[in-house]
């Protein structure tokens, strides 16, 4: 990560310590470990005081550690992560209180209490709530992850015989590969991925038919027929920074109720993308999509509407009726509303869109929506 970027973020997150009168803090979740020092690697904390950021880690990670953190001092363990920490307290004769996240195990959080002698805390959200705002860096990760994402769902579709190459998503010829099954085109999705030099922000999902309807499906020995329905939610992990998204299409011609279900999804999708623009209550960009969904009689999906995006696919802010904050500029979330009828169908659209100072972006329209892949006429 640019040397420049990572020295404000610390900059940033020092002024917010003082605020909250913390000063030393403990990371533990990797997201904030990456986010305030640029470390990509596992394993390894953080320790944010008034005058230094350190980066405790092990040797299999030290050299990395070294060409990411230049504005971190590089502290290798020997011992447990816990101890490293009160080696470093004992030495800052400062530092009367050592805060740890709320997001640290239990085990942890134990183990710091019995080897740091001064007084232990925890805070929540320091870093989460700094990292909900992205900077240009950031969003331009995002966006190439999306590129990717879409690119690799092509590419996928091509090699199963589901889309004529170089078509531009007009289909003319589905030539149809019977027999895949999900685990098969979840596993040929993430071979793509990897062959474009990246890897996946999470497990992807691939759900055939009626299987649809369990928004986490996972994939399994379900053959894709001659006439079926396709679900597919995944995502990319571009230089840290996650996408998602979710497509659905038929395979063969449609039914009327599919069409029914898939349209009101994707007006559900609109009118909530629609509401997006700083200030405006986060709640009522939920209640647009599901207002739709409400009035078109079928089922209300369970779930959020979305979520925060970035170095970890579900972040703040969340997209739910009982949420009371506000959009601001500079976020990206996820827009997904759904419907889900069990032993018939599940169809989700989701996109990724950023908060703009004006209004909104969509992140994702490298990926176009596609609801049927049926043969046409030349």
């Amino acid at each position: 990560m640019n040397k420049e970027v990572i020295k404000k973020r610390i900059n940033a997150i020092r002024n917010q310590l003082n605020k909250c009168r913390i000063n030393c803090l403990v990371l533990t979740k990797p997201a904030n470990v990456t986010y305030t020092t640029g470390f990509l690697g596992d394993d390894s904390w953080a320790v944010i005081t008034k005058g230094r950021a350190y980066l405790i880690t092990d040797s299999r990670y030290t050299e990395q550690a070294q060409k990411e953190c230049p504005h971190c001092k590089i502290i290798r363990r020997t011992d447990s992560l816990p101890q490293a920490v009160a080696k470093i307290v004992k030495k800052l004769k400062s530092v009367k209180t050592v805060t740890v996240e709320k997001s640290a195990s239990l085990a942890d959080f134990e183990l710091l209490k019995k080897n740091v002698t001064t007084r232990l805390k925890s805070v929540a959200n320091v870093i989460e709530t700094a990292r909900s705002i992205k900077d240009n860096t950031e969003i331009a990760a995002i966006k190439k992850a999306a590129q990717i994402a879409a690119q690799a769902l092509r590419k996928t579709l091509e090699e199963v015989h589901l889309l004529e190459r170089d078509t531009r998503y007009e289909i003319r010829d589905t030539r149809l590969k019977p027999g895949i099954t999900e685990s098969e085109l979840a596993g040929l999705l993430n071979l793509q991925i990897r062959r474009l030099g990246d890897t996946n922000s999470f497990d992807t999902i691939v759900a055939f038919g009626p299987n649809a309807s369990r928004p986490h499906h996972q994939p399994g020995k379900r053959k894709l027929k001659k006439k079926d329905t396709v679900l597919i939610d995944f995502g990319v992990k571009y230089k840290g920074y996650c996408c998602d998204i979710t497509r659905c299409f038929a395979i063969g011609r449609p039914t009327a109720f599919y069409k029914k279900v898939y349209e009101t999804v994707q007006q559900a999708q609109t009118a909530a993308i629609k509401m997006i623009k700083p200030g405006v209550k986060i709640a009522k960009v939920d209640a647009a999509a599901r207002e739709v969904i409400r009035k078109s009689g079928l089922p209300v999906y369970g779930h959020g509407t979305g979520h925060g995006l970035g170095l970890e696919v579900h972040e703040l802010p969340v997209i739910k009726p009982r949420n009371k904050g506000k959009l601001k500029a500079g976020e990206v979330i996820t827009i997904e509303p759904g419907v889900y009828i069990p032993g018939k169908l599940g169809i989700r659209i989701e996109d990724d869109i950023l908060v703009t100072e004006t209004g909104h972006q969509i992140l994702t329209h490298y990926c176009p929506h596609l609801p049927s892949l049926r043969t046409k006429k030349c």
